[in-house]
């Protein structure tokens, strides 16, 4: 890779090292551990026996500014879905390789020194990459041209929490940061998509949303589909389609569908999707 930025190979100058290496330093002990894919091919992290300090690559990163105080978990879990989640299975790999070690310090190169609860963050970033639910709670992504679909999504939402529901999280797809919905998608187990019919298809924002998932491997979750169309209603039809390599996905057999306006009809509907749901 170097030789691609530089025309000087360093041959005189570099030390090529390989997974399970180690450079004694004098004081200090470096091993490496080759990491492919967390999140570019040549990843390499290098864990400090003397110190027991892993420097760890993009791996626990996260965005946001090192003197703001702030939750670790949500600018993290947020780097993580929009930098590594495609690769969970690479970083399953290295997490059981990080497991032998003696940790008690993490530098990633993106965000603070870890040196504390060490386990919260492992356990976060093997429930990431293992596709698991971290959060219990119902996430409902929508889209909306005159305000009914919208509607729905707010009878939903109140359904849902009539039920019992701990958690309804909500995002306007045209409106909202579309990184913090993809995370939601990932960190709830039951996703409700709420869109409308738009040119032989879904709208736009919808459409790009979905694409977001399915880059970054969505799977293992419970959908259920909210679609609005005032001729041919064919939203359910174009989100199923688009998702059909996603694995493990279950569909609820409710598909709520809305002729242009909430209707009686449709609140029996809600209702059942609702109940389905929870």
């Amino acid at each position: 890779m170097m030789d691609k930025f530089f025309e000087n190979d360093f041959c005189d100058s570099r030390l090529v090292v390989k997974e399970g290496d180690t450079l004694c330093l004098g004081k200090h002990n470096l091993s490496f551990i080759t990491a492919p894919m967390v999140h570019w091919p040549e990843v390499m992290m290098t864990y400090d026996s003397t110190d027991k300090v892993l420097f760890s690559a993009d791996a626990f990163g996260k965005f946001g500014a090192l003197d703001c105080d702030e939750d670790w978990a949500c600018e993290a879990r947020r780097y993580y879905f929009g930098i590594v989640g495609k690769y969970g299975t690479q970083v399953q790999a290295v997490l059981k390789k990080a497991a032998a070690l003696d940790i008690q310090i993490i530098c990633s190169l993106h965000g603070p020194v870890l040196k504390e609860n060490l386990d919260y963050y492992l356990n976060l970033y093997n429930t990431w990459s293992s596709y698991g639910v971290e959060s219990e709670g119902v996430l409902i992504c929508y889209t909306s041209v005159y305000g009914n679909t919208k509607k729905a999504v707010e009878i939903l939402a109140k359904e849902l929490k009539t039920l019992g529901c701990v958690k309804v999280a909500i995002n306007d797809l045209a409106r909202c940061d579309m990184a913090e919905a993809v995370e939601d998608a990932f960190r709830y187990g039951k996703v409700v998509l709420a869109t409308t019919t738009y040119n032989g298809s879904i709208f736009p924002f919808m459409h790009t949303f979905i694409n977001e998932l399915t880059e970054r491997g969505f799977k293992k979750r419970k959908i259920g589909i909210i679609e609005n169309g005032s001729w041919a209603p064919i939203a359910a039809k174009t989100i199923k389609k688009m998702l059909e390599n996603s694995k493990e996905l279950t569909f609820t057999d409710t598909t709520v569908t809305i002729h242009s306006a909430v209707k009686s009809d449709t609140l029996q509907q809600i209702k059942n999707l609702a109940k389905e749901i929870i």
